[in-house]
């Protein structure tokens, strides 16, 4: 029988085009991946999971988010593709079936001044066009509401050859909204003088003290020959003619010893070599002077809206943009639902749909005006997030980088239905996660491992949700793991009290944080919990704060350099070889000239993220081929660097490398968990859990009584949690008070006592809804966190 006729009398053939349901890898060794070959399901929700370090993004991120974007710049002409670098094509044999792929991550939004959530998000440019149609007074277009943009006017003759016509008259306006004070930034800065100079000395007796201004090096030259001020008389003596040369003068040509130079007043100098930098990139002397010498206040113009006063005069029912945006955006979804004005119908249903996906996502206690700077990792991801829900886009591959970070498990519950949203409209999603709630969900789950580094990167189990539980991996031992209750809790040994505490959403709140116990504070998104623990607990000596803020460090910067491990290193190998420590450095006399030791050479894109292509003389190694023949116990530099640190920490604790002051560093970053790091990982390659673990190793030599730890979890597995619960018990043990600001249900149940805020987020927040003992709080059931820890346990 036919083929032909064999499908007439049955159901037709299904379509070619509907058998690609299936992307296909095979091959992958990226990173720490071992010949990985696995199939996912096309237009389903993917989750990822297994130990921190096995594997996980190098596959997702890496390989096939990275092969993907890659394809698509293909597809540009080879015009645009020449001002474009070429990304490395990811080790992988084969990478089938790919489709567009969205990336959702967690790195923090830019930091920029006048970038808030509602500049990120497309709310603000709506709201911009729904005052300029109905605001009363009109004041102007849309941008006249901006505060990124500038009022200008301009007039002149502009000549016309036509005839025997000369000159035409013309002027120019611009209305924008930025305050003039403050140029759409809200604060506005002044220079402490007397942190530039001490007035009672002279220059010569040393009365600058800005770092690196001193009177032995060429500015004291400068000072000495410019001829506008004696340096050897006291600065308060100065005429004001004197004070304003040394202090505001501009550029001026002069000549000290035969030499043209140019001299400039301190204070436009320092303002371009100091203030104009970001302060996070500059060195830590540098950054304390700034943070010392500036002072910042709140506009007095625009009362920090960045508004100029014509924005904020134009009102629709008595409410002005700027009180529009420091609404929260509940709020403003309740007052934007009660405009009924059918000219602007439209405008109003899409800036609805986009203020309800806000409240829908967790994100309702935020306000527009909020910098986008402030977000935690978790709320920059989901404020990502809301660009792609109201997308028309379809069949995209969309993929999540942990996105429960920083939700407490009653929010995880709306997070799900979010990726399931994504998923029902056709896109394959795919989520790297730990938290089972989330795994539940997936349609399909891929476990990496078994360790993490070296001893992961192979697939230990693909397939349902049903399967991992019956499988012996680790996730799958692990994924009905619940902590029980302690049996007992230890007794404080005194208390930090908190009075009055106001800091953003807090009302007045009154605590006692018992020391000398695991004391855990939690409460849903949006609550207080960091407010009231940065905000009120004084980071002074004595208090340790391990946060998730990036850590201050470079593409060069690695887990060696941060924890001042390379120190000793580079002296053992300088010790045994002869030579001066300073070769052994990637950053000094022993790096790679082509790269200048970073490793690899990075293209910076103007108009798209830049991309790192690995250098071709040292091949990634860093240093000179020179450096490299030196050996220390049998290894050179770029060997040792390449060490995870479990391997180091036994290289460094015996034989001809002992070396003790890296052994002991070596042993703090295992005890935190972070074993399978590789010593010269770049430090922006690590995830934010990996970073807050790396932060607590260094402050573990602190001598600080408290540590303050803020969601210490995020981005570990189940299994990792139990280490580093053992870890904080340690910490305890040795007479420290441990506060965890945390929502992982597992650390609530382990704490001695716990300081529950709520009951909800924003301006339903900031009150303390509990504090007790764990068991205590599970006993009554009277808080949201109540109700879910004793769910969790059991109980």
């Amino acid at each position: 029988m036919s083929k032909a006729s064999r499908t007439g009398t049955q159901s037709p053939a299904p379509h070619a085009a509907d058998s690609h349901d299936l992307i296909r890898v095979h091959g992958a060794r990226e990173n720490n991946l071992k010949d990985v070959s696995i199939e996912i399901p096309k237009r389903r929700l993917t989750v990822f999971t297994g130990v921190s370090g096995s594997g996980k993004s190098s596959l997702v991120f890496d390989t096939i988010a990275a092969e993907s974007q890659r394809l698509i710049n293909e597809t540009y002409s080879a015009f645009v593709q020449g001002f474009m670098p070429t990304p490395a094509r990811p080790e992988v044999d084969v990478l089938d079936g790919l489709t567009t792929a969205i990336i959702v991550d967690q790195q923090r939004m830019g930091a920029d001044a006048r970038s808030t959530v509602g500049t990120a998000t497309d709310a603000n440019a709506m709201l911009r066009i729904l005052f300029s149609r109905l605001g009363k007074p009109h004041i102007g277009p849309p941008s006249a509401y901006a505060f990124n943009v500038p009022s200008v006017r301009a007039s002149g003759a502009i000549t016309v050859e036509r005839g025997n016509k000369k000159a035409v008259k013309a002027t120019y306006t611009r209305t924008g909204g930025m305050c003039p004070r403050c140029e759409g930034r809200g604060t506005v800065s002044d220079i402490d003088l007397t942190q530039l100079y001490d007035d009672s000395k002279s220059l010569n007796e040393g009365a600058l003290t800005i770092p690196g201004y001193s009177m032995e090096g060429w500015y004291g030259r400068i000072f000495r020959g410019c001829g506008f001020f004696d340096p050897d008389k006291p600065i308060r003596k100065f005429t004001k003619r004197e004070l304003y040369d040394l202090l505001h003068k501009e550029p001026t040509k002069i000549k000290v010893e035969g030499v043209n130079l140019t001299y400039e007043g301190l204070i436009p100098k320092i303002q371009k070599s100091m203030l104009a930098k970001d302060i996070d990139a500059l060195q830590p002397h540098i950054r304390a002077f700034v943070e010392r010498a500036m002072t910042f206040g709140v506009c007095p113009e625009c009362d920090g809206t960045r508004l100029s006063e014509g924005a904020r005069s134009s009102k629709i029912k008595r409410i002005s943009i700027a009180d529009a945006c420091a609404m929260e955006i509940r709020d403003l979804a309740e007052w934007v639902r009660g405009l009924k004005e059918p000219s602007v119908a439209p405008l109003l249903t899409a800036l609805q749909g986009t203020l309800d996906s806000f409240v829908e996502i967790g994100l309702g206690y935020l306000s527009l005006d909020r910098p986008s700077g402030t977000l935690s990792g978790g709320e920059a991801q989901r404020v990502k997030m809301i660009r792609h829900l109201g997308s028309s886009l379809t069949d995209v591959t969309y993929v999540f980088d942990e996105p429960t970070a920083g939700l407490h498990p009653h929010d995880i519950q709306r997070m799900n239905g979010l990726l399931l949203r994504l998923r029902d409209k056709g896109n394959t999603v795919l989520v790297v996660e730990h938290k089972p709630e989330v795994i539940a969900i997936a349609d399909h789950v891929v476990d990496l491992g078994p360790g993490a580094g070296t001893a992961g990167g192979t697939v230990c189990f693909e397939g349902t949700v049903e399967g991992l539980r019956a499988g012996g991996t680790v996730t799958g031992r692990h994924f009905g793991d619940r902590a029980a209750l302690k049996e007992t809790v230890r007794k404080p040994t005194g208390s930090l009290p908190i009075r009055g505490a106001t800091t953003h959403n807090l009302r007045g709140v009154d605590v006692d944080i018992p020391l000398g116990v695991l004391a855990v504070v939690t409460g849903v998104a949006g609550s207080g919990k960091s407010s009231l623990i940065h905000g009120s607990v004084p980071a002074s000596a004595g208090v340790v704060s391990v946060d998730q803020t990036p850590i201050r460090g470079s593409r060069r910067s690695n887990p060696a350099t941060y924890t001042g491990l390379l120190d000793p290193i580079r002296k053992a190998f300088a010790k045994a070889n002869g030579v001066k420590p300073a070769l052994f450095s990637a950053n000094s006399e022993g790096a790679c000239p082509t790269c200048n030791g970073a490793g690899v050479v990075y293209t910076d894109l103007a108009m798209m993220a830049g991309v790192a292509t690995t250098c071709e003389e040292c091949e990634g190694k860093r240093y000179q081929a020179s450096v490299l023949e030196y050996h220390l116990g049998g290894r050179d530099i770029s060997e040792v660097l390449a060490m995870p640190v479990t391997e180091a920490e036994e290289f460094f604790g015996a034989g001809e490398a002992h070396t003790p002051a890296a052994h002991r560093v070596l042993g703090r970053l295992a005890d935190v968990g972070l074993g399978y790091l590789s010593l010269g990982q770049p430090l922006t390659t690590l995830s934010g859990g990996e970073r807050q673990r790396l932060k607590l190793a260094t402050h573990m030599a602190d001598k600080g009584g408290v540590y303050v730890l803020d969601e210490p979890t995020n981005g570990l597995h189940l299994a990792d949690v139990e280490q580093l619960l053992g870890l904080l018990d340690r910490l305890v043990d040795s007479g420290k008070s441990v506060i965890v600001i945390e929502h992982h249900q597992a650390v609530m149940a382990h704490a001695d006592w716990i300081i529950d805020l709520g009951p909800g987020a924003g301006h339903d927040g900031g009150r303390i809804v509990f504090e007790g003992t764990p068991a205590d709080l599970v006993a009554a059931r009277t808080t949201l966190t109540g109700e879910h820890l004793s769910a969790y346990v059991g109980a």
